[in-house]
């Protein structure tokens, strides 16, 4: 949202487990392990004793505390190619709430003492494979041991969302901007969902910026809009279905009568494995309660039978009974582009079959003609290509557990490294070979 609105966010949003962070339960144990030994060194007076270090040429390593050496740390990712950075408030707000030390059994933050930079959220990076090459998403100055002990969960954040971020967006490109519901909240424990559907906006207000379109955004919990104030959504069930007997139209029905007209109506129509035949029979009653109130003057009640589209989710494994064999499972099985075809078709000359008075049939075309086609089902870049190439009439995908893809070209491991030390008040390069300090011109100083 950084990017977006200028505007950062804290922890009002995050809540944070601050006590614990604090404490390092969050923590590699070697990070903890190394804090701790630093405290005690700087707490015995400890000084340098080594004789192999890697400081420059006619730098002195006389009279140097370990325990208190202050150190620049940067944090990066090595995905291929291009990023979406989501992760860096929290980031900081891990930086900013628990940094510093216990004295007495009460903690003593250090945070303003620190140097920081970083990227907004939204922000890009690009990786070119040489570890040399990295573009920085944040950076830190200050005492190790104060800060130590955050790397495993600044790492964390901001590899889980960039990747889901990143993963959106490379979706949202191959849907060439139709929309996206996000609905990969099944696939992980609920405690993600916020951090998850926050990494979703930002992809997608990313895209928007950069192709100057105006997509909209769905998610289907409540929880994946709890950072930004969005609001879950989605279809009607396979289960609420089977509540009404398997009769896909009266659920419908009974939901349209139900929930507030804001709710979108789509319906799931996969249930008997024909999903042309249930999609005319929803619109079919559907139109018929919308008309029957907008012809008694009821429009705002009229309004809670508007389909709004229908929802594809064949099984894989299964041919739609409206899709001829053709003895390819591709061309055969699950969600294809023959059923789509086959269902906007359909959808859009139902109402000549209704029987309706001419004066009606205008209004029954253009309300066929507006169901939109939602599918569902294994979509993931590679599909939603194959798609959008053969032009097949979608106007919604649904697209689940590939947004969590991290593989090959989508891992997004973030990493962070001491790259400098502080000598004698001087700043020296210093990283362990193959790695050194590196720019990103979006860096902007934090605090």
């Amino acid at each position: 949202m950084s990017l977006f609105n200028g505007k950062r966010l804290d922890d009002k949003t995050f809540k944070l487990d601050i006590e614990r962070m604090r404490k390092g339960w969050y923590a590699d144990k070697y990070f903890v392990n190394i804090a701790t030994m630093l405290e005690k060194l700087s707490e015995q007076g400890y000084r340098y004793q080594g004789s192999d270090h890697r400081l420059p040429p006619g730098i002195s390593p006389d009279d140097i505390m370990n325990g208190d050496i202050e150190v620049e740390m940067q944090w990066f990712t090595r995905r291929p190619g291009t990023t979406i950075v989501v992760g860096v408030d929290k980031a900081l707000t891990m930086l900013q709430h628990a940094t510093g030390y216990f004295e007495n059994g009460e903690f003593v933050s250090t945070a303003d003492k620190l140097q920081v930079w970083a990227v907004q959220d939204g922000a890009t990076v690009h990786y070119d494979g040489n570890p040399l090459h990295v573009q920085p998403v944040m950076r830190v100055r200050g005492r190790y041991r104060d800060f130590a002990i955050l790397e495993t969960s600044t790492l964390g954040i901001l590899a889980r969302a960039s990747r889901i971020a990143t993963n959106v967006y490379n979706t949202q490109v191959a849907a060439n901007g139709k929309p996206l519901m996000f609905f990969p909240a099944r696939f992980d424990v609920h405690e993600v969902q916020a951090a998850d559907g926050y990494a979703y906006l930002m992809a997608i207000q990313r895209y928007n910026m950069d192709f100057g379109e105006n997509t909209s955004t769905y998610v289907s919990t409540d929880a994946q809009g709890d950072w930004w104030g969005g609001f879950g959504g989605g279809t009607i069930s396979h289960s609420g279905i089977c509540s009404f007997l398997g009769d896909t139209a009266e659920a419908v029905l009974a939901f349209s009568r139900v929930l507030p007209a804001e709710i979108s109506r789509i319906a799931l129509v996969d249930f008997t494995n024909d999903c042309v035949g249930v999609s005319l029979q929803v619109a079919k009653v559907m139109f018929e309660k919308y008309y029957e109130l907008v012809k008694e003057g009821a429009l705002e009640e009229a309004k809670r039978y508007v389909l709004y589209g229908v929802r594809l989710d064949t099984s894989s494994s299964m041919r739609d009974v409206s899709v001829q064999p053709l003895g390819d499972p591709l061309l055969d099985l699950g969600v294809n582009p023959r059923l789509v075809f086959k269902t906007r078709q359909a959808l859009d000359s139902a109402y000549l079959d209704w029987d309706l008075p001419e004066e009606v049939l205008e209004i029954a075309k253009e309300y066929c003609q507006n169901v939109k086609i939602v599918v569902s089902g294994g979509f993931n870049n590679e599909k939603i290509t194959k798609f959008e190439k053969l032009e097949v009439p979608v106007d919604i995908y649904a697209v689940g557990s590939s947004l969590f893809n991290n593989s090959g070209a989508t891992n997004t491991d973030f990493t962070a490294d001491v790259v400098r030390v502080k000598v004698h008040g001087e700043w020296v390069d210093l990283a362990k070979v193959g790695r050194k300090a590196s720019e990103n011109p979006e860096l902007e100083r934090v605090w």
